[in-house]
């Protein structure tokens, strides 16, 4: 049976603007003016901390500490404060439960990621869960993916990523998995070239998961 692997963050759950706007709120008390564009080629392509801007500036260690716990309590506030679920994922879930496996790797860390499905169903129809804390490199390393796989006992060619961003392209690439994309305001325009399919949103996936679906 084909496995999906789900990136969380742009693909079930339209967290970005909220990451976005806490990120821009903590380096601004630092006289740091984080821009859209600055943030979706640092966070959102490269796979990097918006607080290299600060690291760039001589912001010593211990203070860019202190800003990435109070960030990260504004992400978690925004996250609690409303059910971010893209339109149309919990249908797209619902169609393909019990015709593939389903599971989330995601760069997320454990508590944002409970945080935004407080409120979502979601969790029910996935395997299994991986976050931040279960790898030591996040994406765009293949580390997420290759993890998921050798815990669930799976090769490449038994699953299917997909994505919203260059970093997770990358990371699904680089661990020999195909991916497929799913467009969003935050990524579109990326070099996806790599991708065996780019849909323009989240109800074009599962005819790509199903033609790939095989059985055992």
């Amino acid at each position: 049976m084909l496995t999906v692997l789900w990136d969380n963050d742009g693909v079930l759950v339209d967290t970005e603007g909220m990451y976005f706007q806490a990120c821009k709120k903590v380096l601004g008390s630092i006289g740091i003016d984080l821009t859209l564009d600055q943030f979706k080629d640092i966070s959102l392509r490269r796979g990097e901390s918006t607080f290299v801007l600060a690291a760039d500036q001589g912001v010593d260690a211990d203070t860019v500490s202190r800003l990435r716990i109070e960030r990260d309590r504004l992400y978690a506030e925004l996250l609690e404060s409303r059910c971010p679920v893209i339109d149309g994922v919990e249908e797209v879930l619902l169609s393909l439960h019990g015709r593939v496996r389903m599971g989330v790797v995601t760069s997320a860390r454990r508590q944002h990621f409970e945080a935004a499905h407080a409120k979502s169903n979601v969790i029910q129809y996935m395997d299994f869960v991986l976050t931040k804390e279960d790898y030591t490199d996040t994406k765009p390393h293949p580390e997420p993916y290759l993890t998921a796989m050798e815990r669930h006992g799976l090769r490449p060619d038994q699953c299917i990523v997909v994505e919203d961003s260059e970093r997770g392209l990358a990371a699904a690439t680089s661990a020999g998995v195909d991916c497929v994309i799913v467009l969003s305001e935050w990524t579109r325009g990326g070099d996806f070239t790599k991708a065996v399919a780019v849909v323009e949103d989240i109800t074009g996936v599962p005819k790509e998961v199903l033609r790939r679906a095989s059985p055992d």
